[in-house]
């Protein structure tokens, strides 16, 4: 890297998936002069370059695309737009002054940034965040592994899996793997009814995949002896009380996504309650005025579309907080933290700013588990809004932003569950 490439950017893009790219183009399209995306792979698209199916691109680009050719799409209008794209390249700081300490092929550099955007995505919770019991033989992997085995080398790990979760990401990784030669033993669920939505969630009846809810694994075998030995052999598990073991030669561990907002941590920033995302406020600016965020580094999880129309978003955003910038910088309003508590485990925006309401300003919300009961949005001690109903975990909640709550001191969401036996 030359002393010119380690000068100063306008805007700094950590992340090259959907929200990322997005924001680029956005910037680019602005007239913004020297954006860089930074993404740690070697191809731009993030997530979606392991998916072997569609649909993807509907909405930005007017036609549908398998995950590999979305992934192409986003590189090749990045490279139309003059973004300077640097692949392999891991950031290992994001300094409070917008310099970022980088890892690349050629050794250690550094980058000074007006701006920087963070768009590193989610990921899927390990067996060690599971806490799953047993031993560790090979054939206990993510759907994202997996889809990287089938994407990239065109191979399937195993062929008689368990799939663990019912998201729809697990609904997906049962069809990778039946359109590839591996039939789903069954599909556990740790709660009470599946988490994907209707028609999504009868998918592992139609394809003849057992559907066990309310269950959980108690221990994971591995082989001994013969040609199998190390990998999976079989998991014991409870469901409703009673204990049974089930023959298989894998594990799949879908869904539990959970933001990967690592680096921010190490670095220093401020991360949200609850899911532990990138605290921005409704125009995707952190605490640190010089940081933004977008995409799924917020909140577990939402689709491609949406990260990236929020990436466009904040793209807009960065684009007129450097066109109003001046000598002394960017100098925001104090924000407020908006507080929750489980059962509700993300807001976003997680910062209110005077004069902030975002487009098209809106929460976000998600539960952890499935809750019925009253949320209450609640400033400065009034109650502002507020609905009933049956709320589901991975479930997106939308609620427009309430006229006056930018000014407000003290804002939080409380939830009433409904008394029990109630309708």
């Amino acid at each position: 890297m030359t002393a010119a490439e380690t000068g100063i950017a306008d805007v700094v893009v950590v992340g090259g998936g959907p929200a990322g790219v997005a924001a680029a183009l956005e910037l680019r399209r602005a007239g913004i002069g020297r954006v860089v995306l930074l993404d740690r792979e070697g191809a731009l698209g993030g997530a979606t370059r392991h998916c072997t199916h569609s649909p993807f691109g509907m909405r930005e680009f007017g036609r549908v695309c398998l995950g590999g050719a979305y992934g192409r799409r986003l590189a090749r209008e990045a490279q139309r737009a003059g973004v300077e794209v640097r692949l392999n390249c891991s950031v290992t700081d994001l300094g409070q002054d917008g310099t970022l300490a980088l890892s690349t092929p050629e050794g250690a550099a550094a980058i000074r940034a007006r701006r920087v955007l963070v768009a590193t995505g989610t990921r899927e919770m390990s067996r060690a965040q599971r806490m799953l019991p047993g031993d560790r033989p090979l054939g206990v992997l993510t759907t994202g592994t997996l889809q990287a085995h089938v994407a990239f080398h065109g191979t399937m790990p195993f062929r008689r899996p368990v799939i663990l979760g019912s998201e729809l990401v697990s609904q997906s990784a049962a069809l990778t793997c039946l359109s590839h030669g591996a039939r789903p033993v069954a599909m556990i669920e740790t709660g009470p009814e599946p988490l994907a939505r209707a028609p999504f969630r009868w998918f592992p009846h139609l394809a003849g995949i057992e559907m066990l809810c309310g269950a959980r694994i108690l221990d994971i075998r591995g082989a001994t002896t013969g040609a199998d030995a190390g990998r999976v052999e079989a998991i014991r598990i409870e469901h409703r009380g009673i204990q049974r073991e089930i023959a298989c030669d894998g594990v799949l561990l879908s869904g539990h996504f959970t933001p990967d907002a690592t680096l921010l941590r190490m670095s220093g920033h401020s991360l949200a309650q609850g899911a532990g995302g990138a605290l921005v406020d409704a125009e995707g600016r952190m605490e640190n005025p010089l940081y933004f965020a977008a995409g799924n580094v917020l909140r577990p999880v939402e689709t491609a579309g949406w990260s990236f129309r929020e990436g466009r978003a904040v793209g807009r955003a960065i684009a007129a907080d450097l066109a109003a910038d001046d000598d002394v910088g960017p100098v925001p309003a104090p924000a407020v933290r908006v507080e929750f508590a489980a059962p509700l485990k993300a807001v976003v925006p997680g910062l209110m700013r005077p004069g902030v309401i975002g487009a098209p300003g809106r929460f976000q919300l998600r539960f952890e588990s499935a809750v019925t009961g009253r949320l209450c949005l609640i400033a400065d001690g009034r109650e502002v809004w507020a609905r009933d109903g049956r709320f589901l975990p991975e479930r997106r909640v939308l609620l427009p932003i309430p006229e006056g709550l930018d000014t407000a001191s003290a804002i939080r969401f409380d939830f009433h569950p409904a008394p029990r036996g109630a309708a």
